[in-house]
């Protein structure tokens, strides 16, 4: 007898720009795990191409975007490429009238990204922010521990991502200035500052202090944020830091709770889970306990939450981030950019257009 059910959907089909360590190392695989298709992988390096060639043998190369939204064939353009040509690729793709993934940041200023976003909305084509920190164990546990109350009324906290490089990498992120996307600001720190705004709210006041050590942009970054709720949160980034604090310590008026370890990968966070799925500690002075239980936070998440809303009939609403988030968090990076210039503290303003350009 015939099945009342509905054929399966055939998976989304995904053209996806840049194949370097966001699209190899990082996009491919939560883009396979959550059960979409790499279909086109934009690349003209050689070793890239083949790599494509043995990790997605299904997958057509394509040498640039052009090319790709001229032949089609995708549902969805994931932007992989670096962070100084966002905007520009980003427009490119929403005039061709696909929906659109972009790699935190979405552009290099909040005026830039308010520009893609209203281009987007005016043209009624989708368009979400790589925000794949949202989807890990550590956002998790500090919303636990903040929604449920475990250590009272949060006063202060504190975000960190350490790391010892005293030898910077050779690649596009160290080797180019601000303007073109360079720097831990546009590259870690818009991660924390959306995690600090996700679980304390908007930011109204920044102060910074940012320095370029052995890099072309900022590599070692100080930004102490006001809230409007009343919560100072202090977000460091360094990649010339010898002796990495904590991930996270977040001060209540009944204890502290602290993520201790750093790490650069989901699985990674395996190593200082205390009980089984336990992440990081609630302290109260000599006296410690585990933190909250998490089981379910999978950065392939956002994929999967992608590919419900490409099915759905209100696409935009159903996105994975709000692009908007990501305009804010921008607003605050051109904040704390005034600031560290300046030496004072700065007011974060709402973004506009005309901004920054």
């Amino acid at each position: 007898m015939p099945s009342d059910s509905p054929p399966p959907r055939p998976p989304v089909r995904v053209g996806l720009v840049g194949y370097g360590s966001a699209g190899r190392g990082i996009h491919a695989p939560l883009i396979v795990r959550a059960g979409l298709e790499v279909a086109v992988v934009v690349s003209g390096n050689a070793e890239r191409v083949a790599q494509v060639g043995e990790e997605h043998p299904g997958a057509r190369v394509v040498p640039d975007l052009d090319t790709l939204l001229a032949d089609g064939g995708v549902d969805v353009v994931v932007l992989a490429s670096p962070s100084g040509v966002h905007r520009d690729q980003a427009e490119a793709v929403i005039v061709a009238g696909l929906p659109l993934v972009v790699d935190k940041p979405l552009a290099t200023t909040a005026g830039q990204a308010l520009e893609v976003v209203e281009l987007a909305e005016r043209a009624g084509v989708p368009l979400t922010v790589f925000n794949n920190r949202r989807f890990d164990p550590e956002l998790a546990a500090l919303l636990r521990v903040r929604d449920e109350g475990l250590i009272g009324e949060i006063w202060r906290a504190e975000y960190r991502w350490d790391r010892w490089r005293p030898v910077p990498k050779d690649r596009w992120r160290e080797r180019v200035a601000a303007e073109q996307g360079g720097g831990l600001l546009l590259d870690l720190h818009t991660h924390l500052v959306d995690q600090a705004i996700i679980l304390h709210g908007p930011v109204t006041t920044v102060y910074a202090e940012v320095d370029a050590r052995t890099t072309v942009a900022e590599d070692d970054t100080f930004l102490a944020l006001r809230h409007r709720s009343g919560v100072v949160s202090h977000v460091w980034s360094s990649s010339v830091n010898g002796a990495p604090g904590p991930r996270a310590r977040v001060n209540g008026s009944d204890g502290a709770f602290v993520i201790g370890k750093q790490v650069d990968d989901v699985s990674s966070f395996r190593e200082f889970f205390n009980e089984g799925d336990a992440v990081g500690w609630i302290v109260r002075g000599d006296e410690r306990e585990p933190g909250p239980v998490v089981t379910d936070a999978d950065e392939a998440d956002f994929y999967r939450a992608l590919a419900a809303a490409l099915a759905s009939e209100e696409q935009q609403a159903a996105m994975p981030v709000d692009p908007r988030d990501a305009v804010r968090v921008l607003a605050v990076i051109d904040a704390a950019r005034v600031s560290a210039d300046e030496g004072r503290v700065v007011p974060v303003p709402p973004p506009s257009a005309e901004a920054n350009r």
